[in-house]
């Protein structure tokens, strides 16, 4: 039988608590819920606010059937706020907003990942937020990935932005910059342009081409999560990994600090201590005052 939960005056059925979703860990169904209700609620639902979620969904665990979707998923309740946002070609289609508790639970549930774009469903293709996803070739980890953060995060701010790092939740580094509202293909032209530098700068540690063969030992600093139509692992979302590894906002004294993986792998089982000790890291990139223009 499928309990039914009230939550914030909605009644969700919540399915097969018990199932063991990250055989590594024995982390159950229950407990990834647990974590999205009693942990990261807060932060990851101040994250989300306003934007279309794409969901990648894994309801056998990250060994079973994966499928990503931006559509809403067959079921979706009527109380769920729906945005259009225009997709290729222009027509509009609808997409999930996640906008309050009831929402977050019911979509974890299903058990996604949560992925958002760098615009509000308010402003499609506007973004308010630039990413580089840092992502390391073997025999680089996230410890290569840490060196070419830092050089970015300096070079960013020598253009008067501030940038803030959290880890991919896989292997490598996100940093992510508030932005005043700009044209997603005015950030995608800027973070190519600093891609462009840092393999010039770092030339035995960067490639800013996505050619495979390029990259082993190499860190990819993928600048094409800032395209209108690309969208990248939302903070504090739990990842379809062995674990239930959780894309989690860094510390620039952890990132310099960083001589081994292990250093920036946070579970499930992590965040309620990092939450409690250093509030949301990310706060600047949800606070209008920190947005800067692009240069």
């Amino acid at each position: 039988m499928t309990p039914i939960t009230e939550v914030e005056g909605r009644r969700l059925a919540l399915s097969n608590l018990d199932k063991v979703l990250y055989p590594a860990t024995g982390t159950t169904k229950g407990e990834v819920l647990h974590y999205y209700a009693a942990t990261a609620a807060g932060p990851l639902l101040t994250h989300l606010r306003n934007r279309p979620v794409s969901f990648l969904r894994y309801p056998d665990g990250p060994d079973g059937q994966l499928f990503f979707t931006k559509n809403p998923p067959p079921g979706t309740p009527s109380w769920v706020e729906i945005a259009e946002v225009p997709r290729h070609p222009a027509q509009p289609a609808g997409q999930v907003l996640v906008q309050d508790l009831a929402t977050l639970m019911w979509a974890a549930n299903l058990v996604v990942e949560f992925h958002t774009p760098q615009w509000q469903a308010a402003a499609p293709g506007v973004a308010d937020r630039m990413v580089f996803d840092l992502d390391p070739g073997a025999p680089a980890t996230v410890v290569e990935c840490c060196t070419v953060a830092s050089w970015l995060r300096e070079r960013l701010a020598a253009d008067g932005l501030a940038a803030c790092g959290k880890t991919s939740g896989s292997k490598g580094l996100h940093v992510l910059v508030p932005l005043e509202p700009t044209p997603s293909d005015r950030v995608s032209a800027y973070a190519k342009r600093l891609a462009v530098e840092a393999e010039h700068a770092l030339p035995g540690l960067v490639v800013h081409r996505m050619t495979r063969a390029l990259r082993p030992g190499k860190v990819f600093v993928d600048f094409s999560q800032n395209a209108a139509a690309k969208t990248t692992a939302a903070p504090y979302t739990l990842r379809a990994r062995s674990e239930p590894a959780v894309s989690a906002p860094v510390t620039w004294t952890e990132v310099e600090e960083c001589r081994t993986p292990a250093g920036l792998h946070f579970l499930a089982g992590d965040m309620a201590e990092r939450l409690e000790r250093y509030g949301d890291l990310l706060g600047p990139l949800t606070d209008p005052d920190r947005a800067r223009p692009l240069p």
